[in-house]
């Protein structure tokens, strides 16, 4: 894969960015303190600011490496961060990428992750040259299959207790997508206008 670090990109609504320092309050108040935003994650919600503080200057420092990926969700609306989107794993032998997101609850089900996820699912299909995106989510939390779905990922398959999060051990739901999958949806919409 060609590495480049994370890189601006800029949808309908948000700036997907790097994370700053100054960002902490923002991060603490609108997703990472709230125990329902993490509860199909891996990490516990933040007790206090300086958790986050802490957690943004690791993200900070690693953007010197160009094989880290870890975005905010910058909202242009209110132009302050609402979420986080990130490459969780790769696997360079198959030019895999494999995401995790979250966002603060006030956003949920407003089309924005998926929003996230199609922009970043395009990076890393255009500019790194990934062949498999894929991500997954515990059974008990579907909404974040159907973000998964609207970005055109595959449904591959259900591990059952392959996966341990908030609330403990769990079935994992798993979604790719292959670049051949993205060519293929170019040429279904092409032949789709063709025929208006």
């Amino acid at each position: 894969m060609k590495h480049c670090g994370t890189q601006t990109i800029e949808t309908e609504r948000l700036i997907l960015r790097q994370f700053k320092r100054e960002d902490a309050d923002s991060m603490f108040k609108n997703w990472a303190n709230d125990e329902e935003v993490t509860k199909y994650l891996t990490w516990p919600p933040h007790g206090t600011v300086d958790v986050t503080k802490e957690i943004l200057k690791q993200w900070v420092d690693s953007y010197k490496d160009e094989k880290y990926y870890q975005w905010a969700i910058v909202l242009k609306e209110i132009d302050e961060p609402i979420g986080s989107i990130s490459a969780v794993g790769m696997e360079e032998r198959i030019n895999m990428i494999h995401i995790g997101y979250c966002i603060g609850k006030l956003w949920w089900n407003q089309g924005i992750t998926s929003e996230a996820l199609k922009a970043v699912i395009e990076f890393f299909f255009d500019k790194v040259e990934a062949n498999r995106i894929e991500s997954r989510h515990d059974v008990n939390n579907p909404h974040s299959g159907m973000v998964m779905k609207k970005c055109g990922m595959k449904y591959e398959g259900t591990l059952r207790s392959s996966d341990i999060n908030n609330q403990g051990l769990n079935d994992s739901s798993w979604y790719a997508i292959l670049r051949s999958d993205m060519a293929e949806d170019d040429v279904d919409r092409m032949l789709k206008k063709a025929a208006l």
